[in-house]
């Protein structure tokens, strides 16, 4: 695949049938040079994707940033609270990278699907 072209759907998780879980993380960032930001969420998606009971994640960045974990029940969510690694960067996210930031939880009842063809 040229890197021009995209997969169908690129960049939306595949998620399986309802019922899955939903974990919404919407922030206003706090920028600063040499933060370590960008790296440190890089590490933190490919470790998220390790761990037992992910299913996915989509990202949007603007004025207010918006990333949604997907995950198959409430125990995988506990465990990924509980990563020392993701401790240690929602740590920083508190005292350093975020002015505001918001936390939900959801469980995802239905779920509908859409990708036009050709793109």
């Amino acid at each position: 695949m040229k890197s021009t072209e995209r997969e169908p759907g690129a960049g939306l998780a595949r998620t399986p049938d309802p019922p899955y879980w939903a974990v919404i993380f919407s922030t206003r960032r706090n920028e600063q040079p040499g933060d370590h930001y960008d790296q440190t969420s890089q590490k933190m998606m490919l470790l998220a994707a390790q761990q037992n009971g992910f299913l996915g994640v989509e990202t949007a960045d603007g004025d207010i940033g918006i990333t949604v974990s997907y995950w198959t029940d409430e125990e995988a969510i506990a465990a990924w609270r509980r990563d020392a690694d993701h401790a240690f960067a929602q740590y920083e996210g508190r005292t350093r990278w975020y002015d505001a930031y918001e936390l939900r939880v959801a469980r995802v009842e239905r779920s509908h699907s859409f990708v036009r063809e050709g793109v």
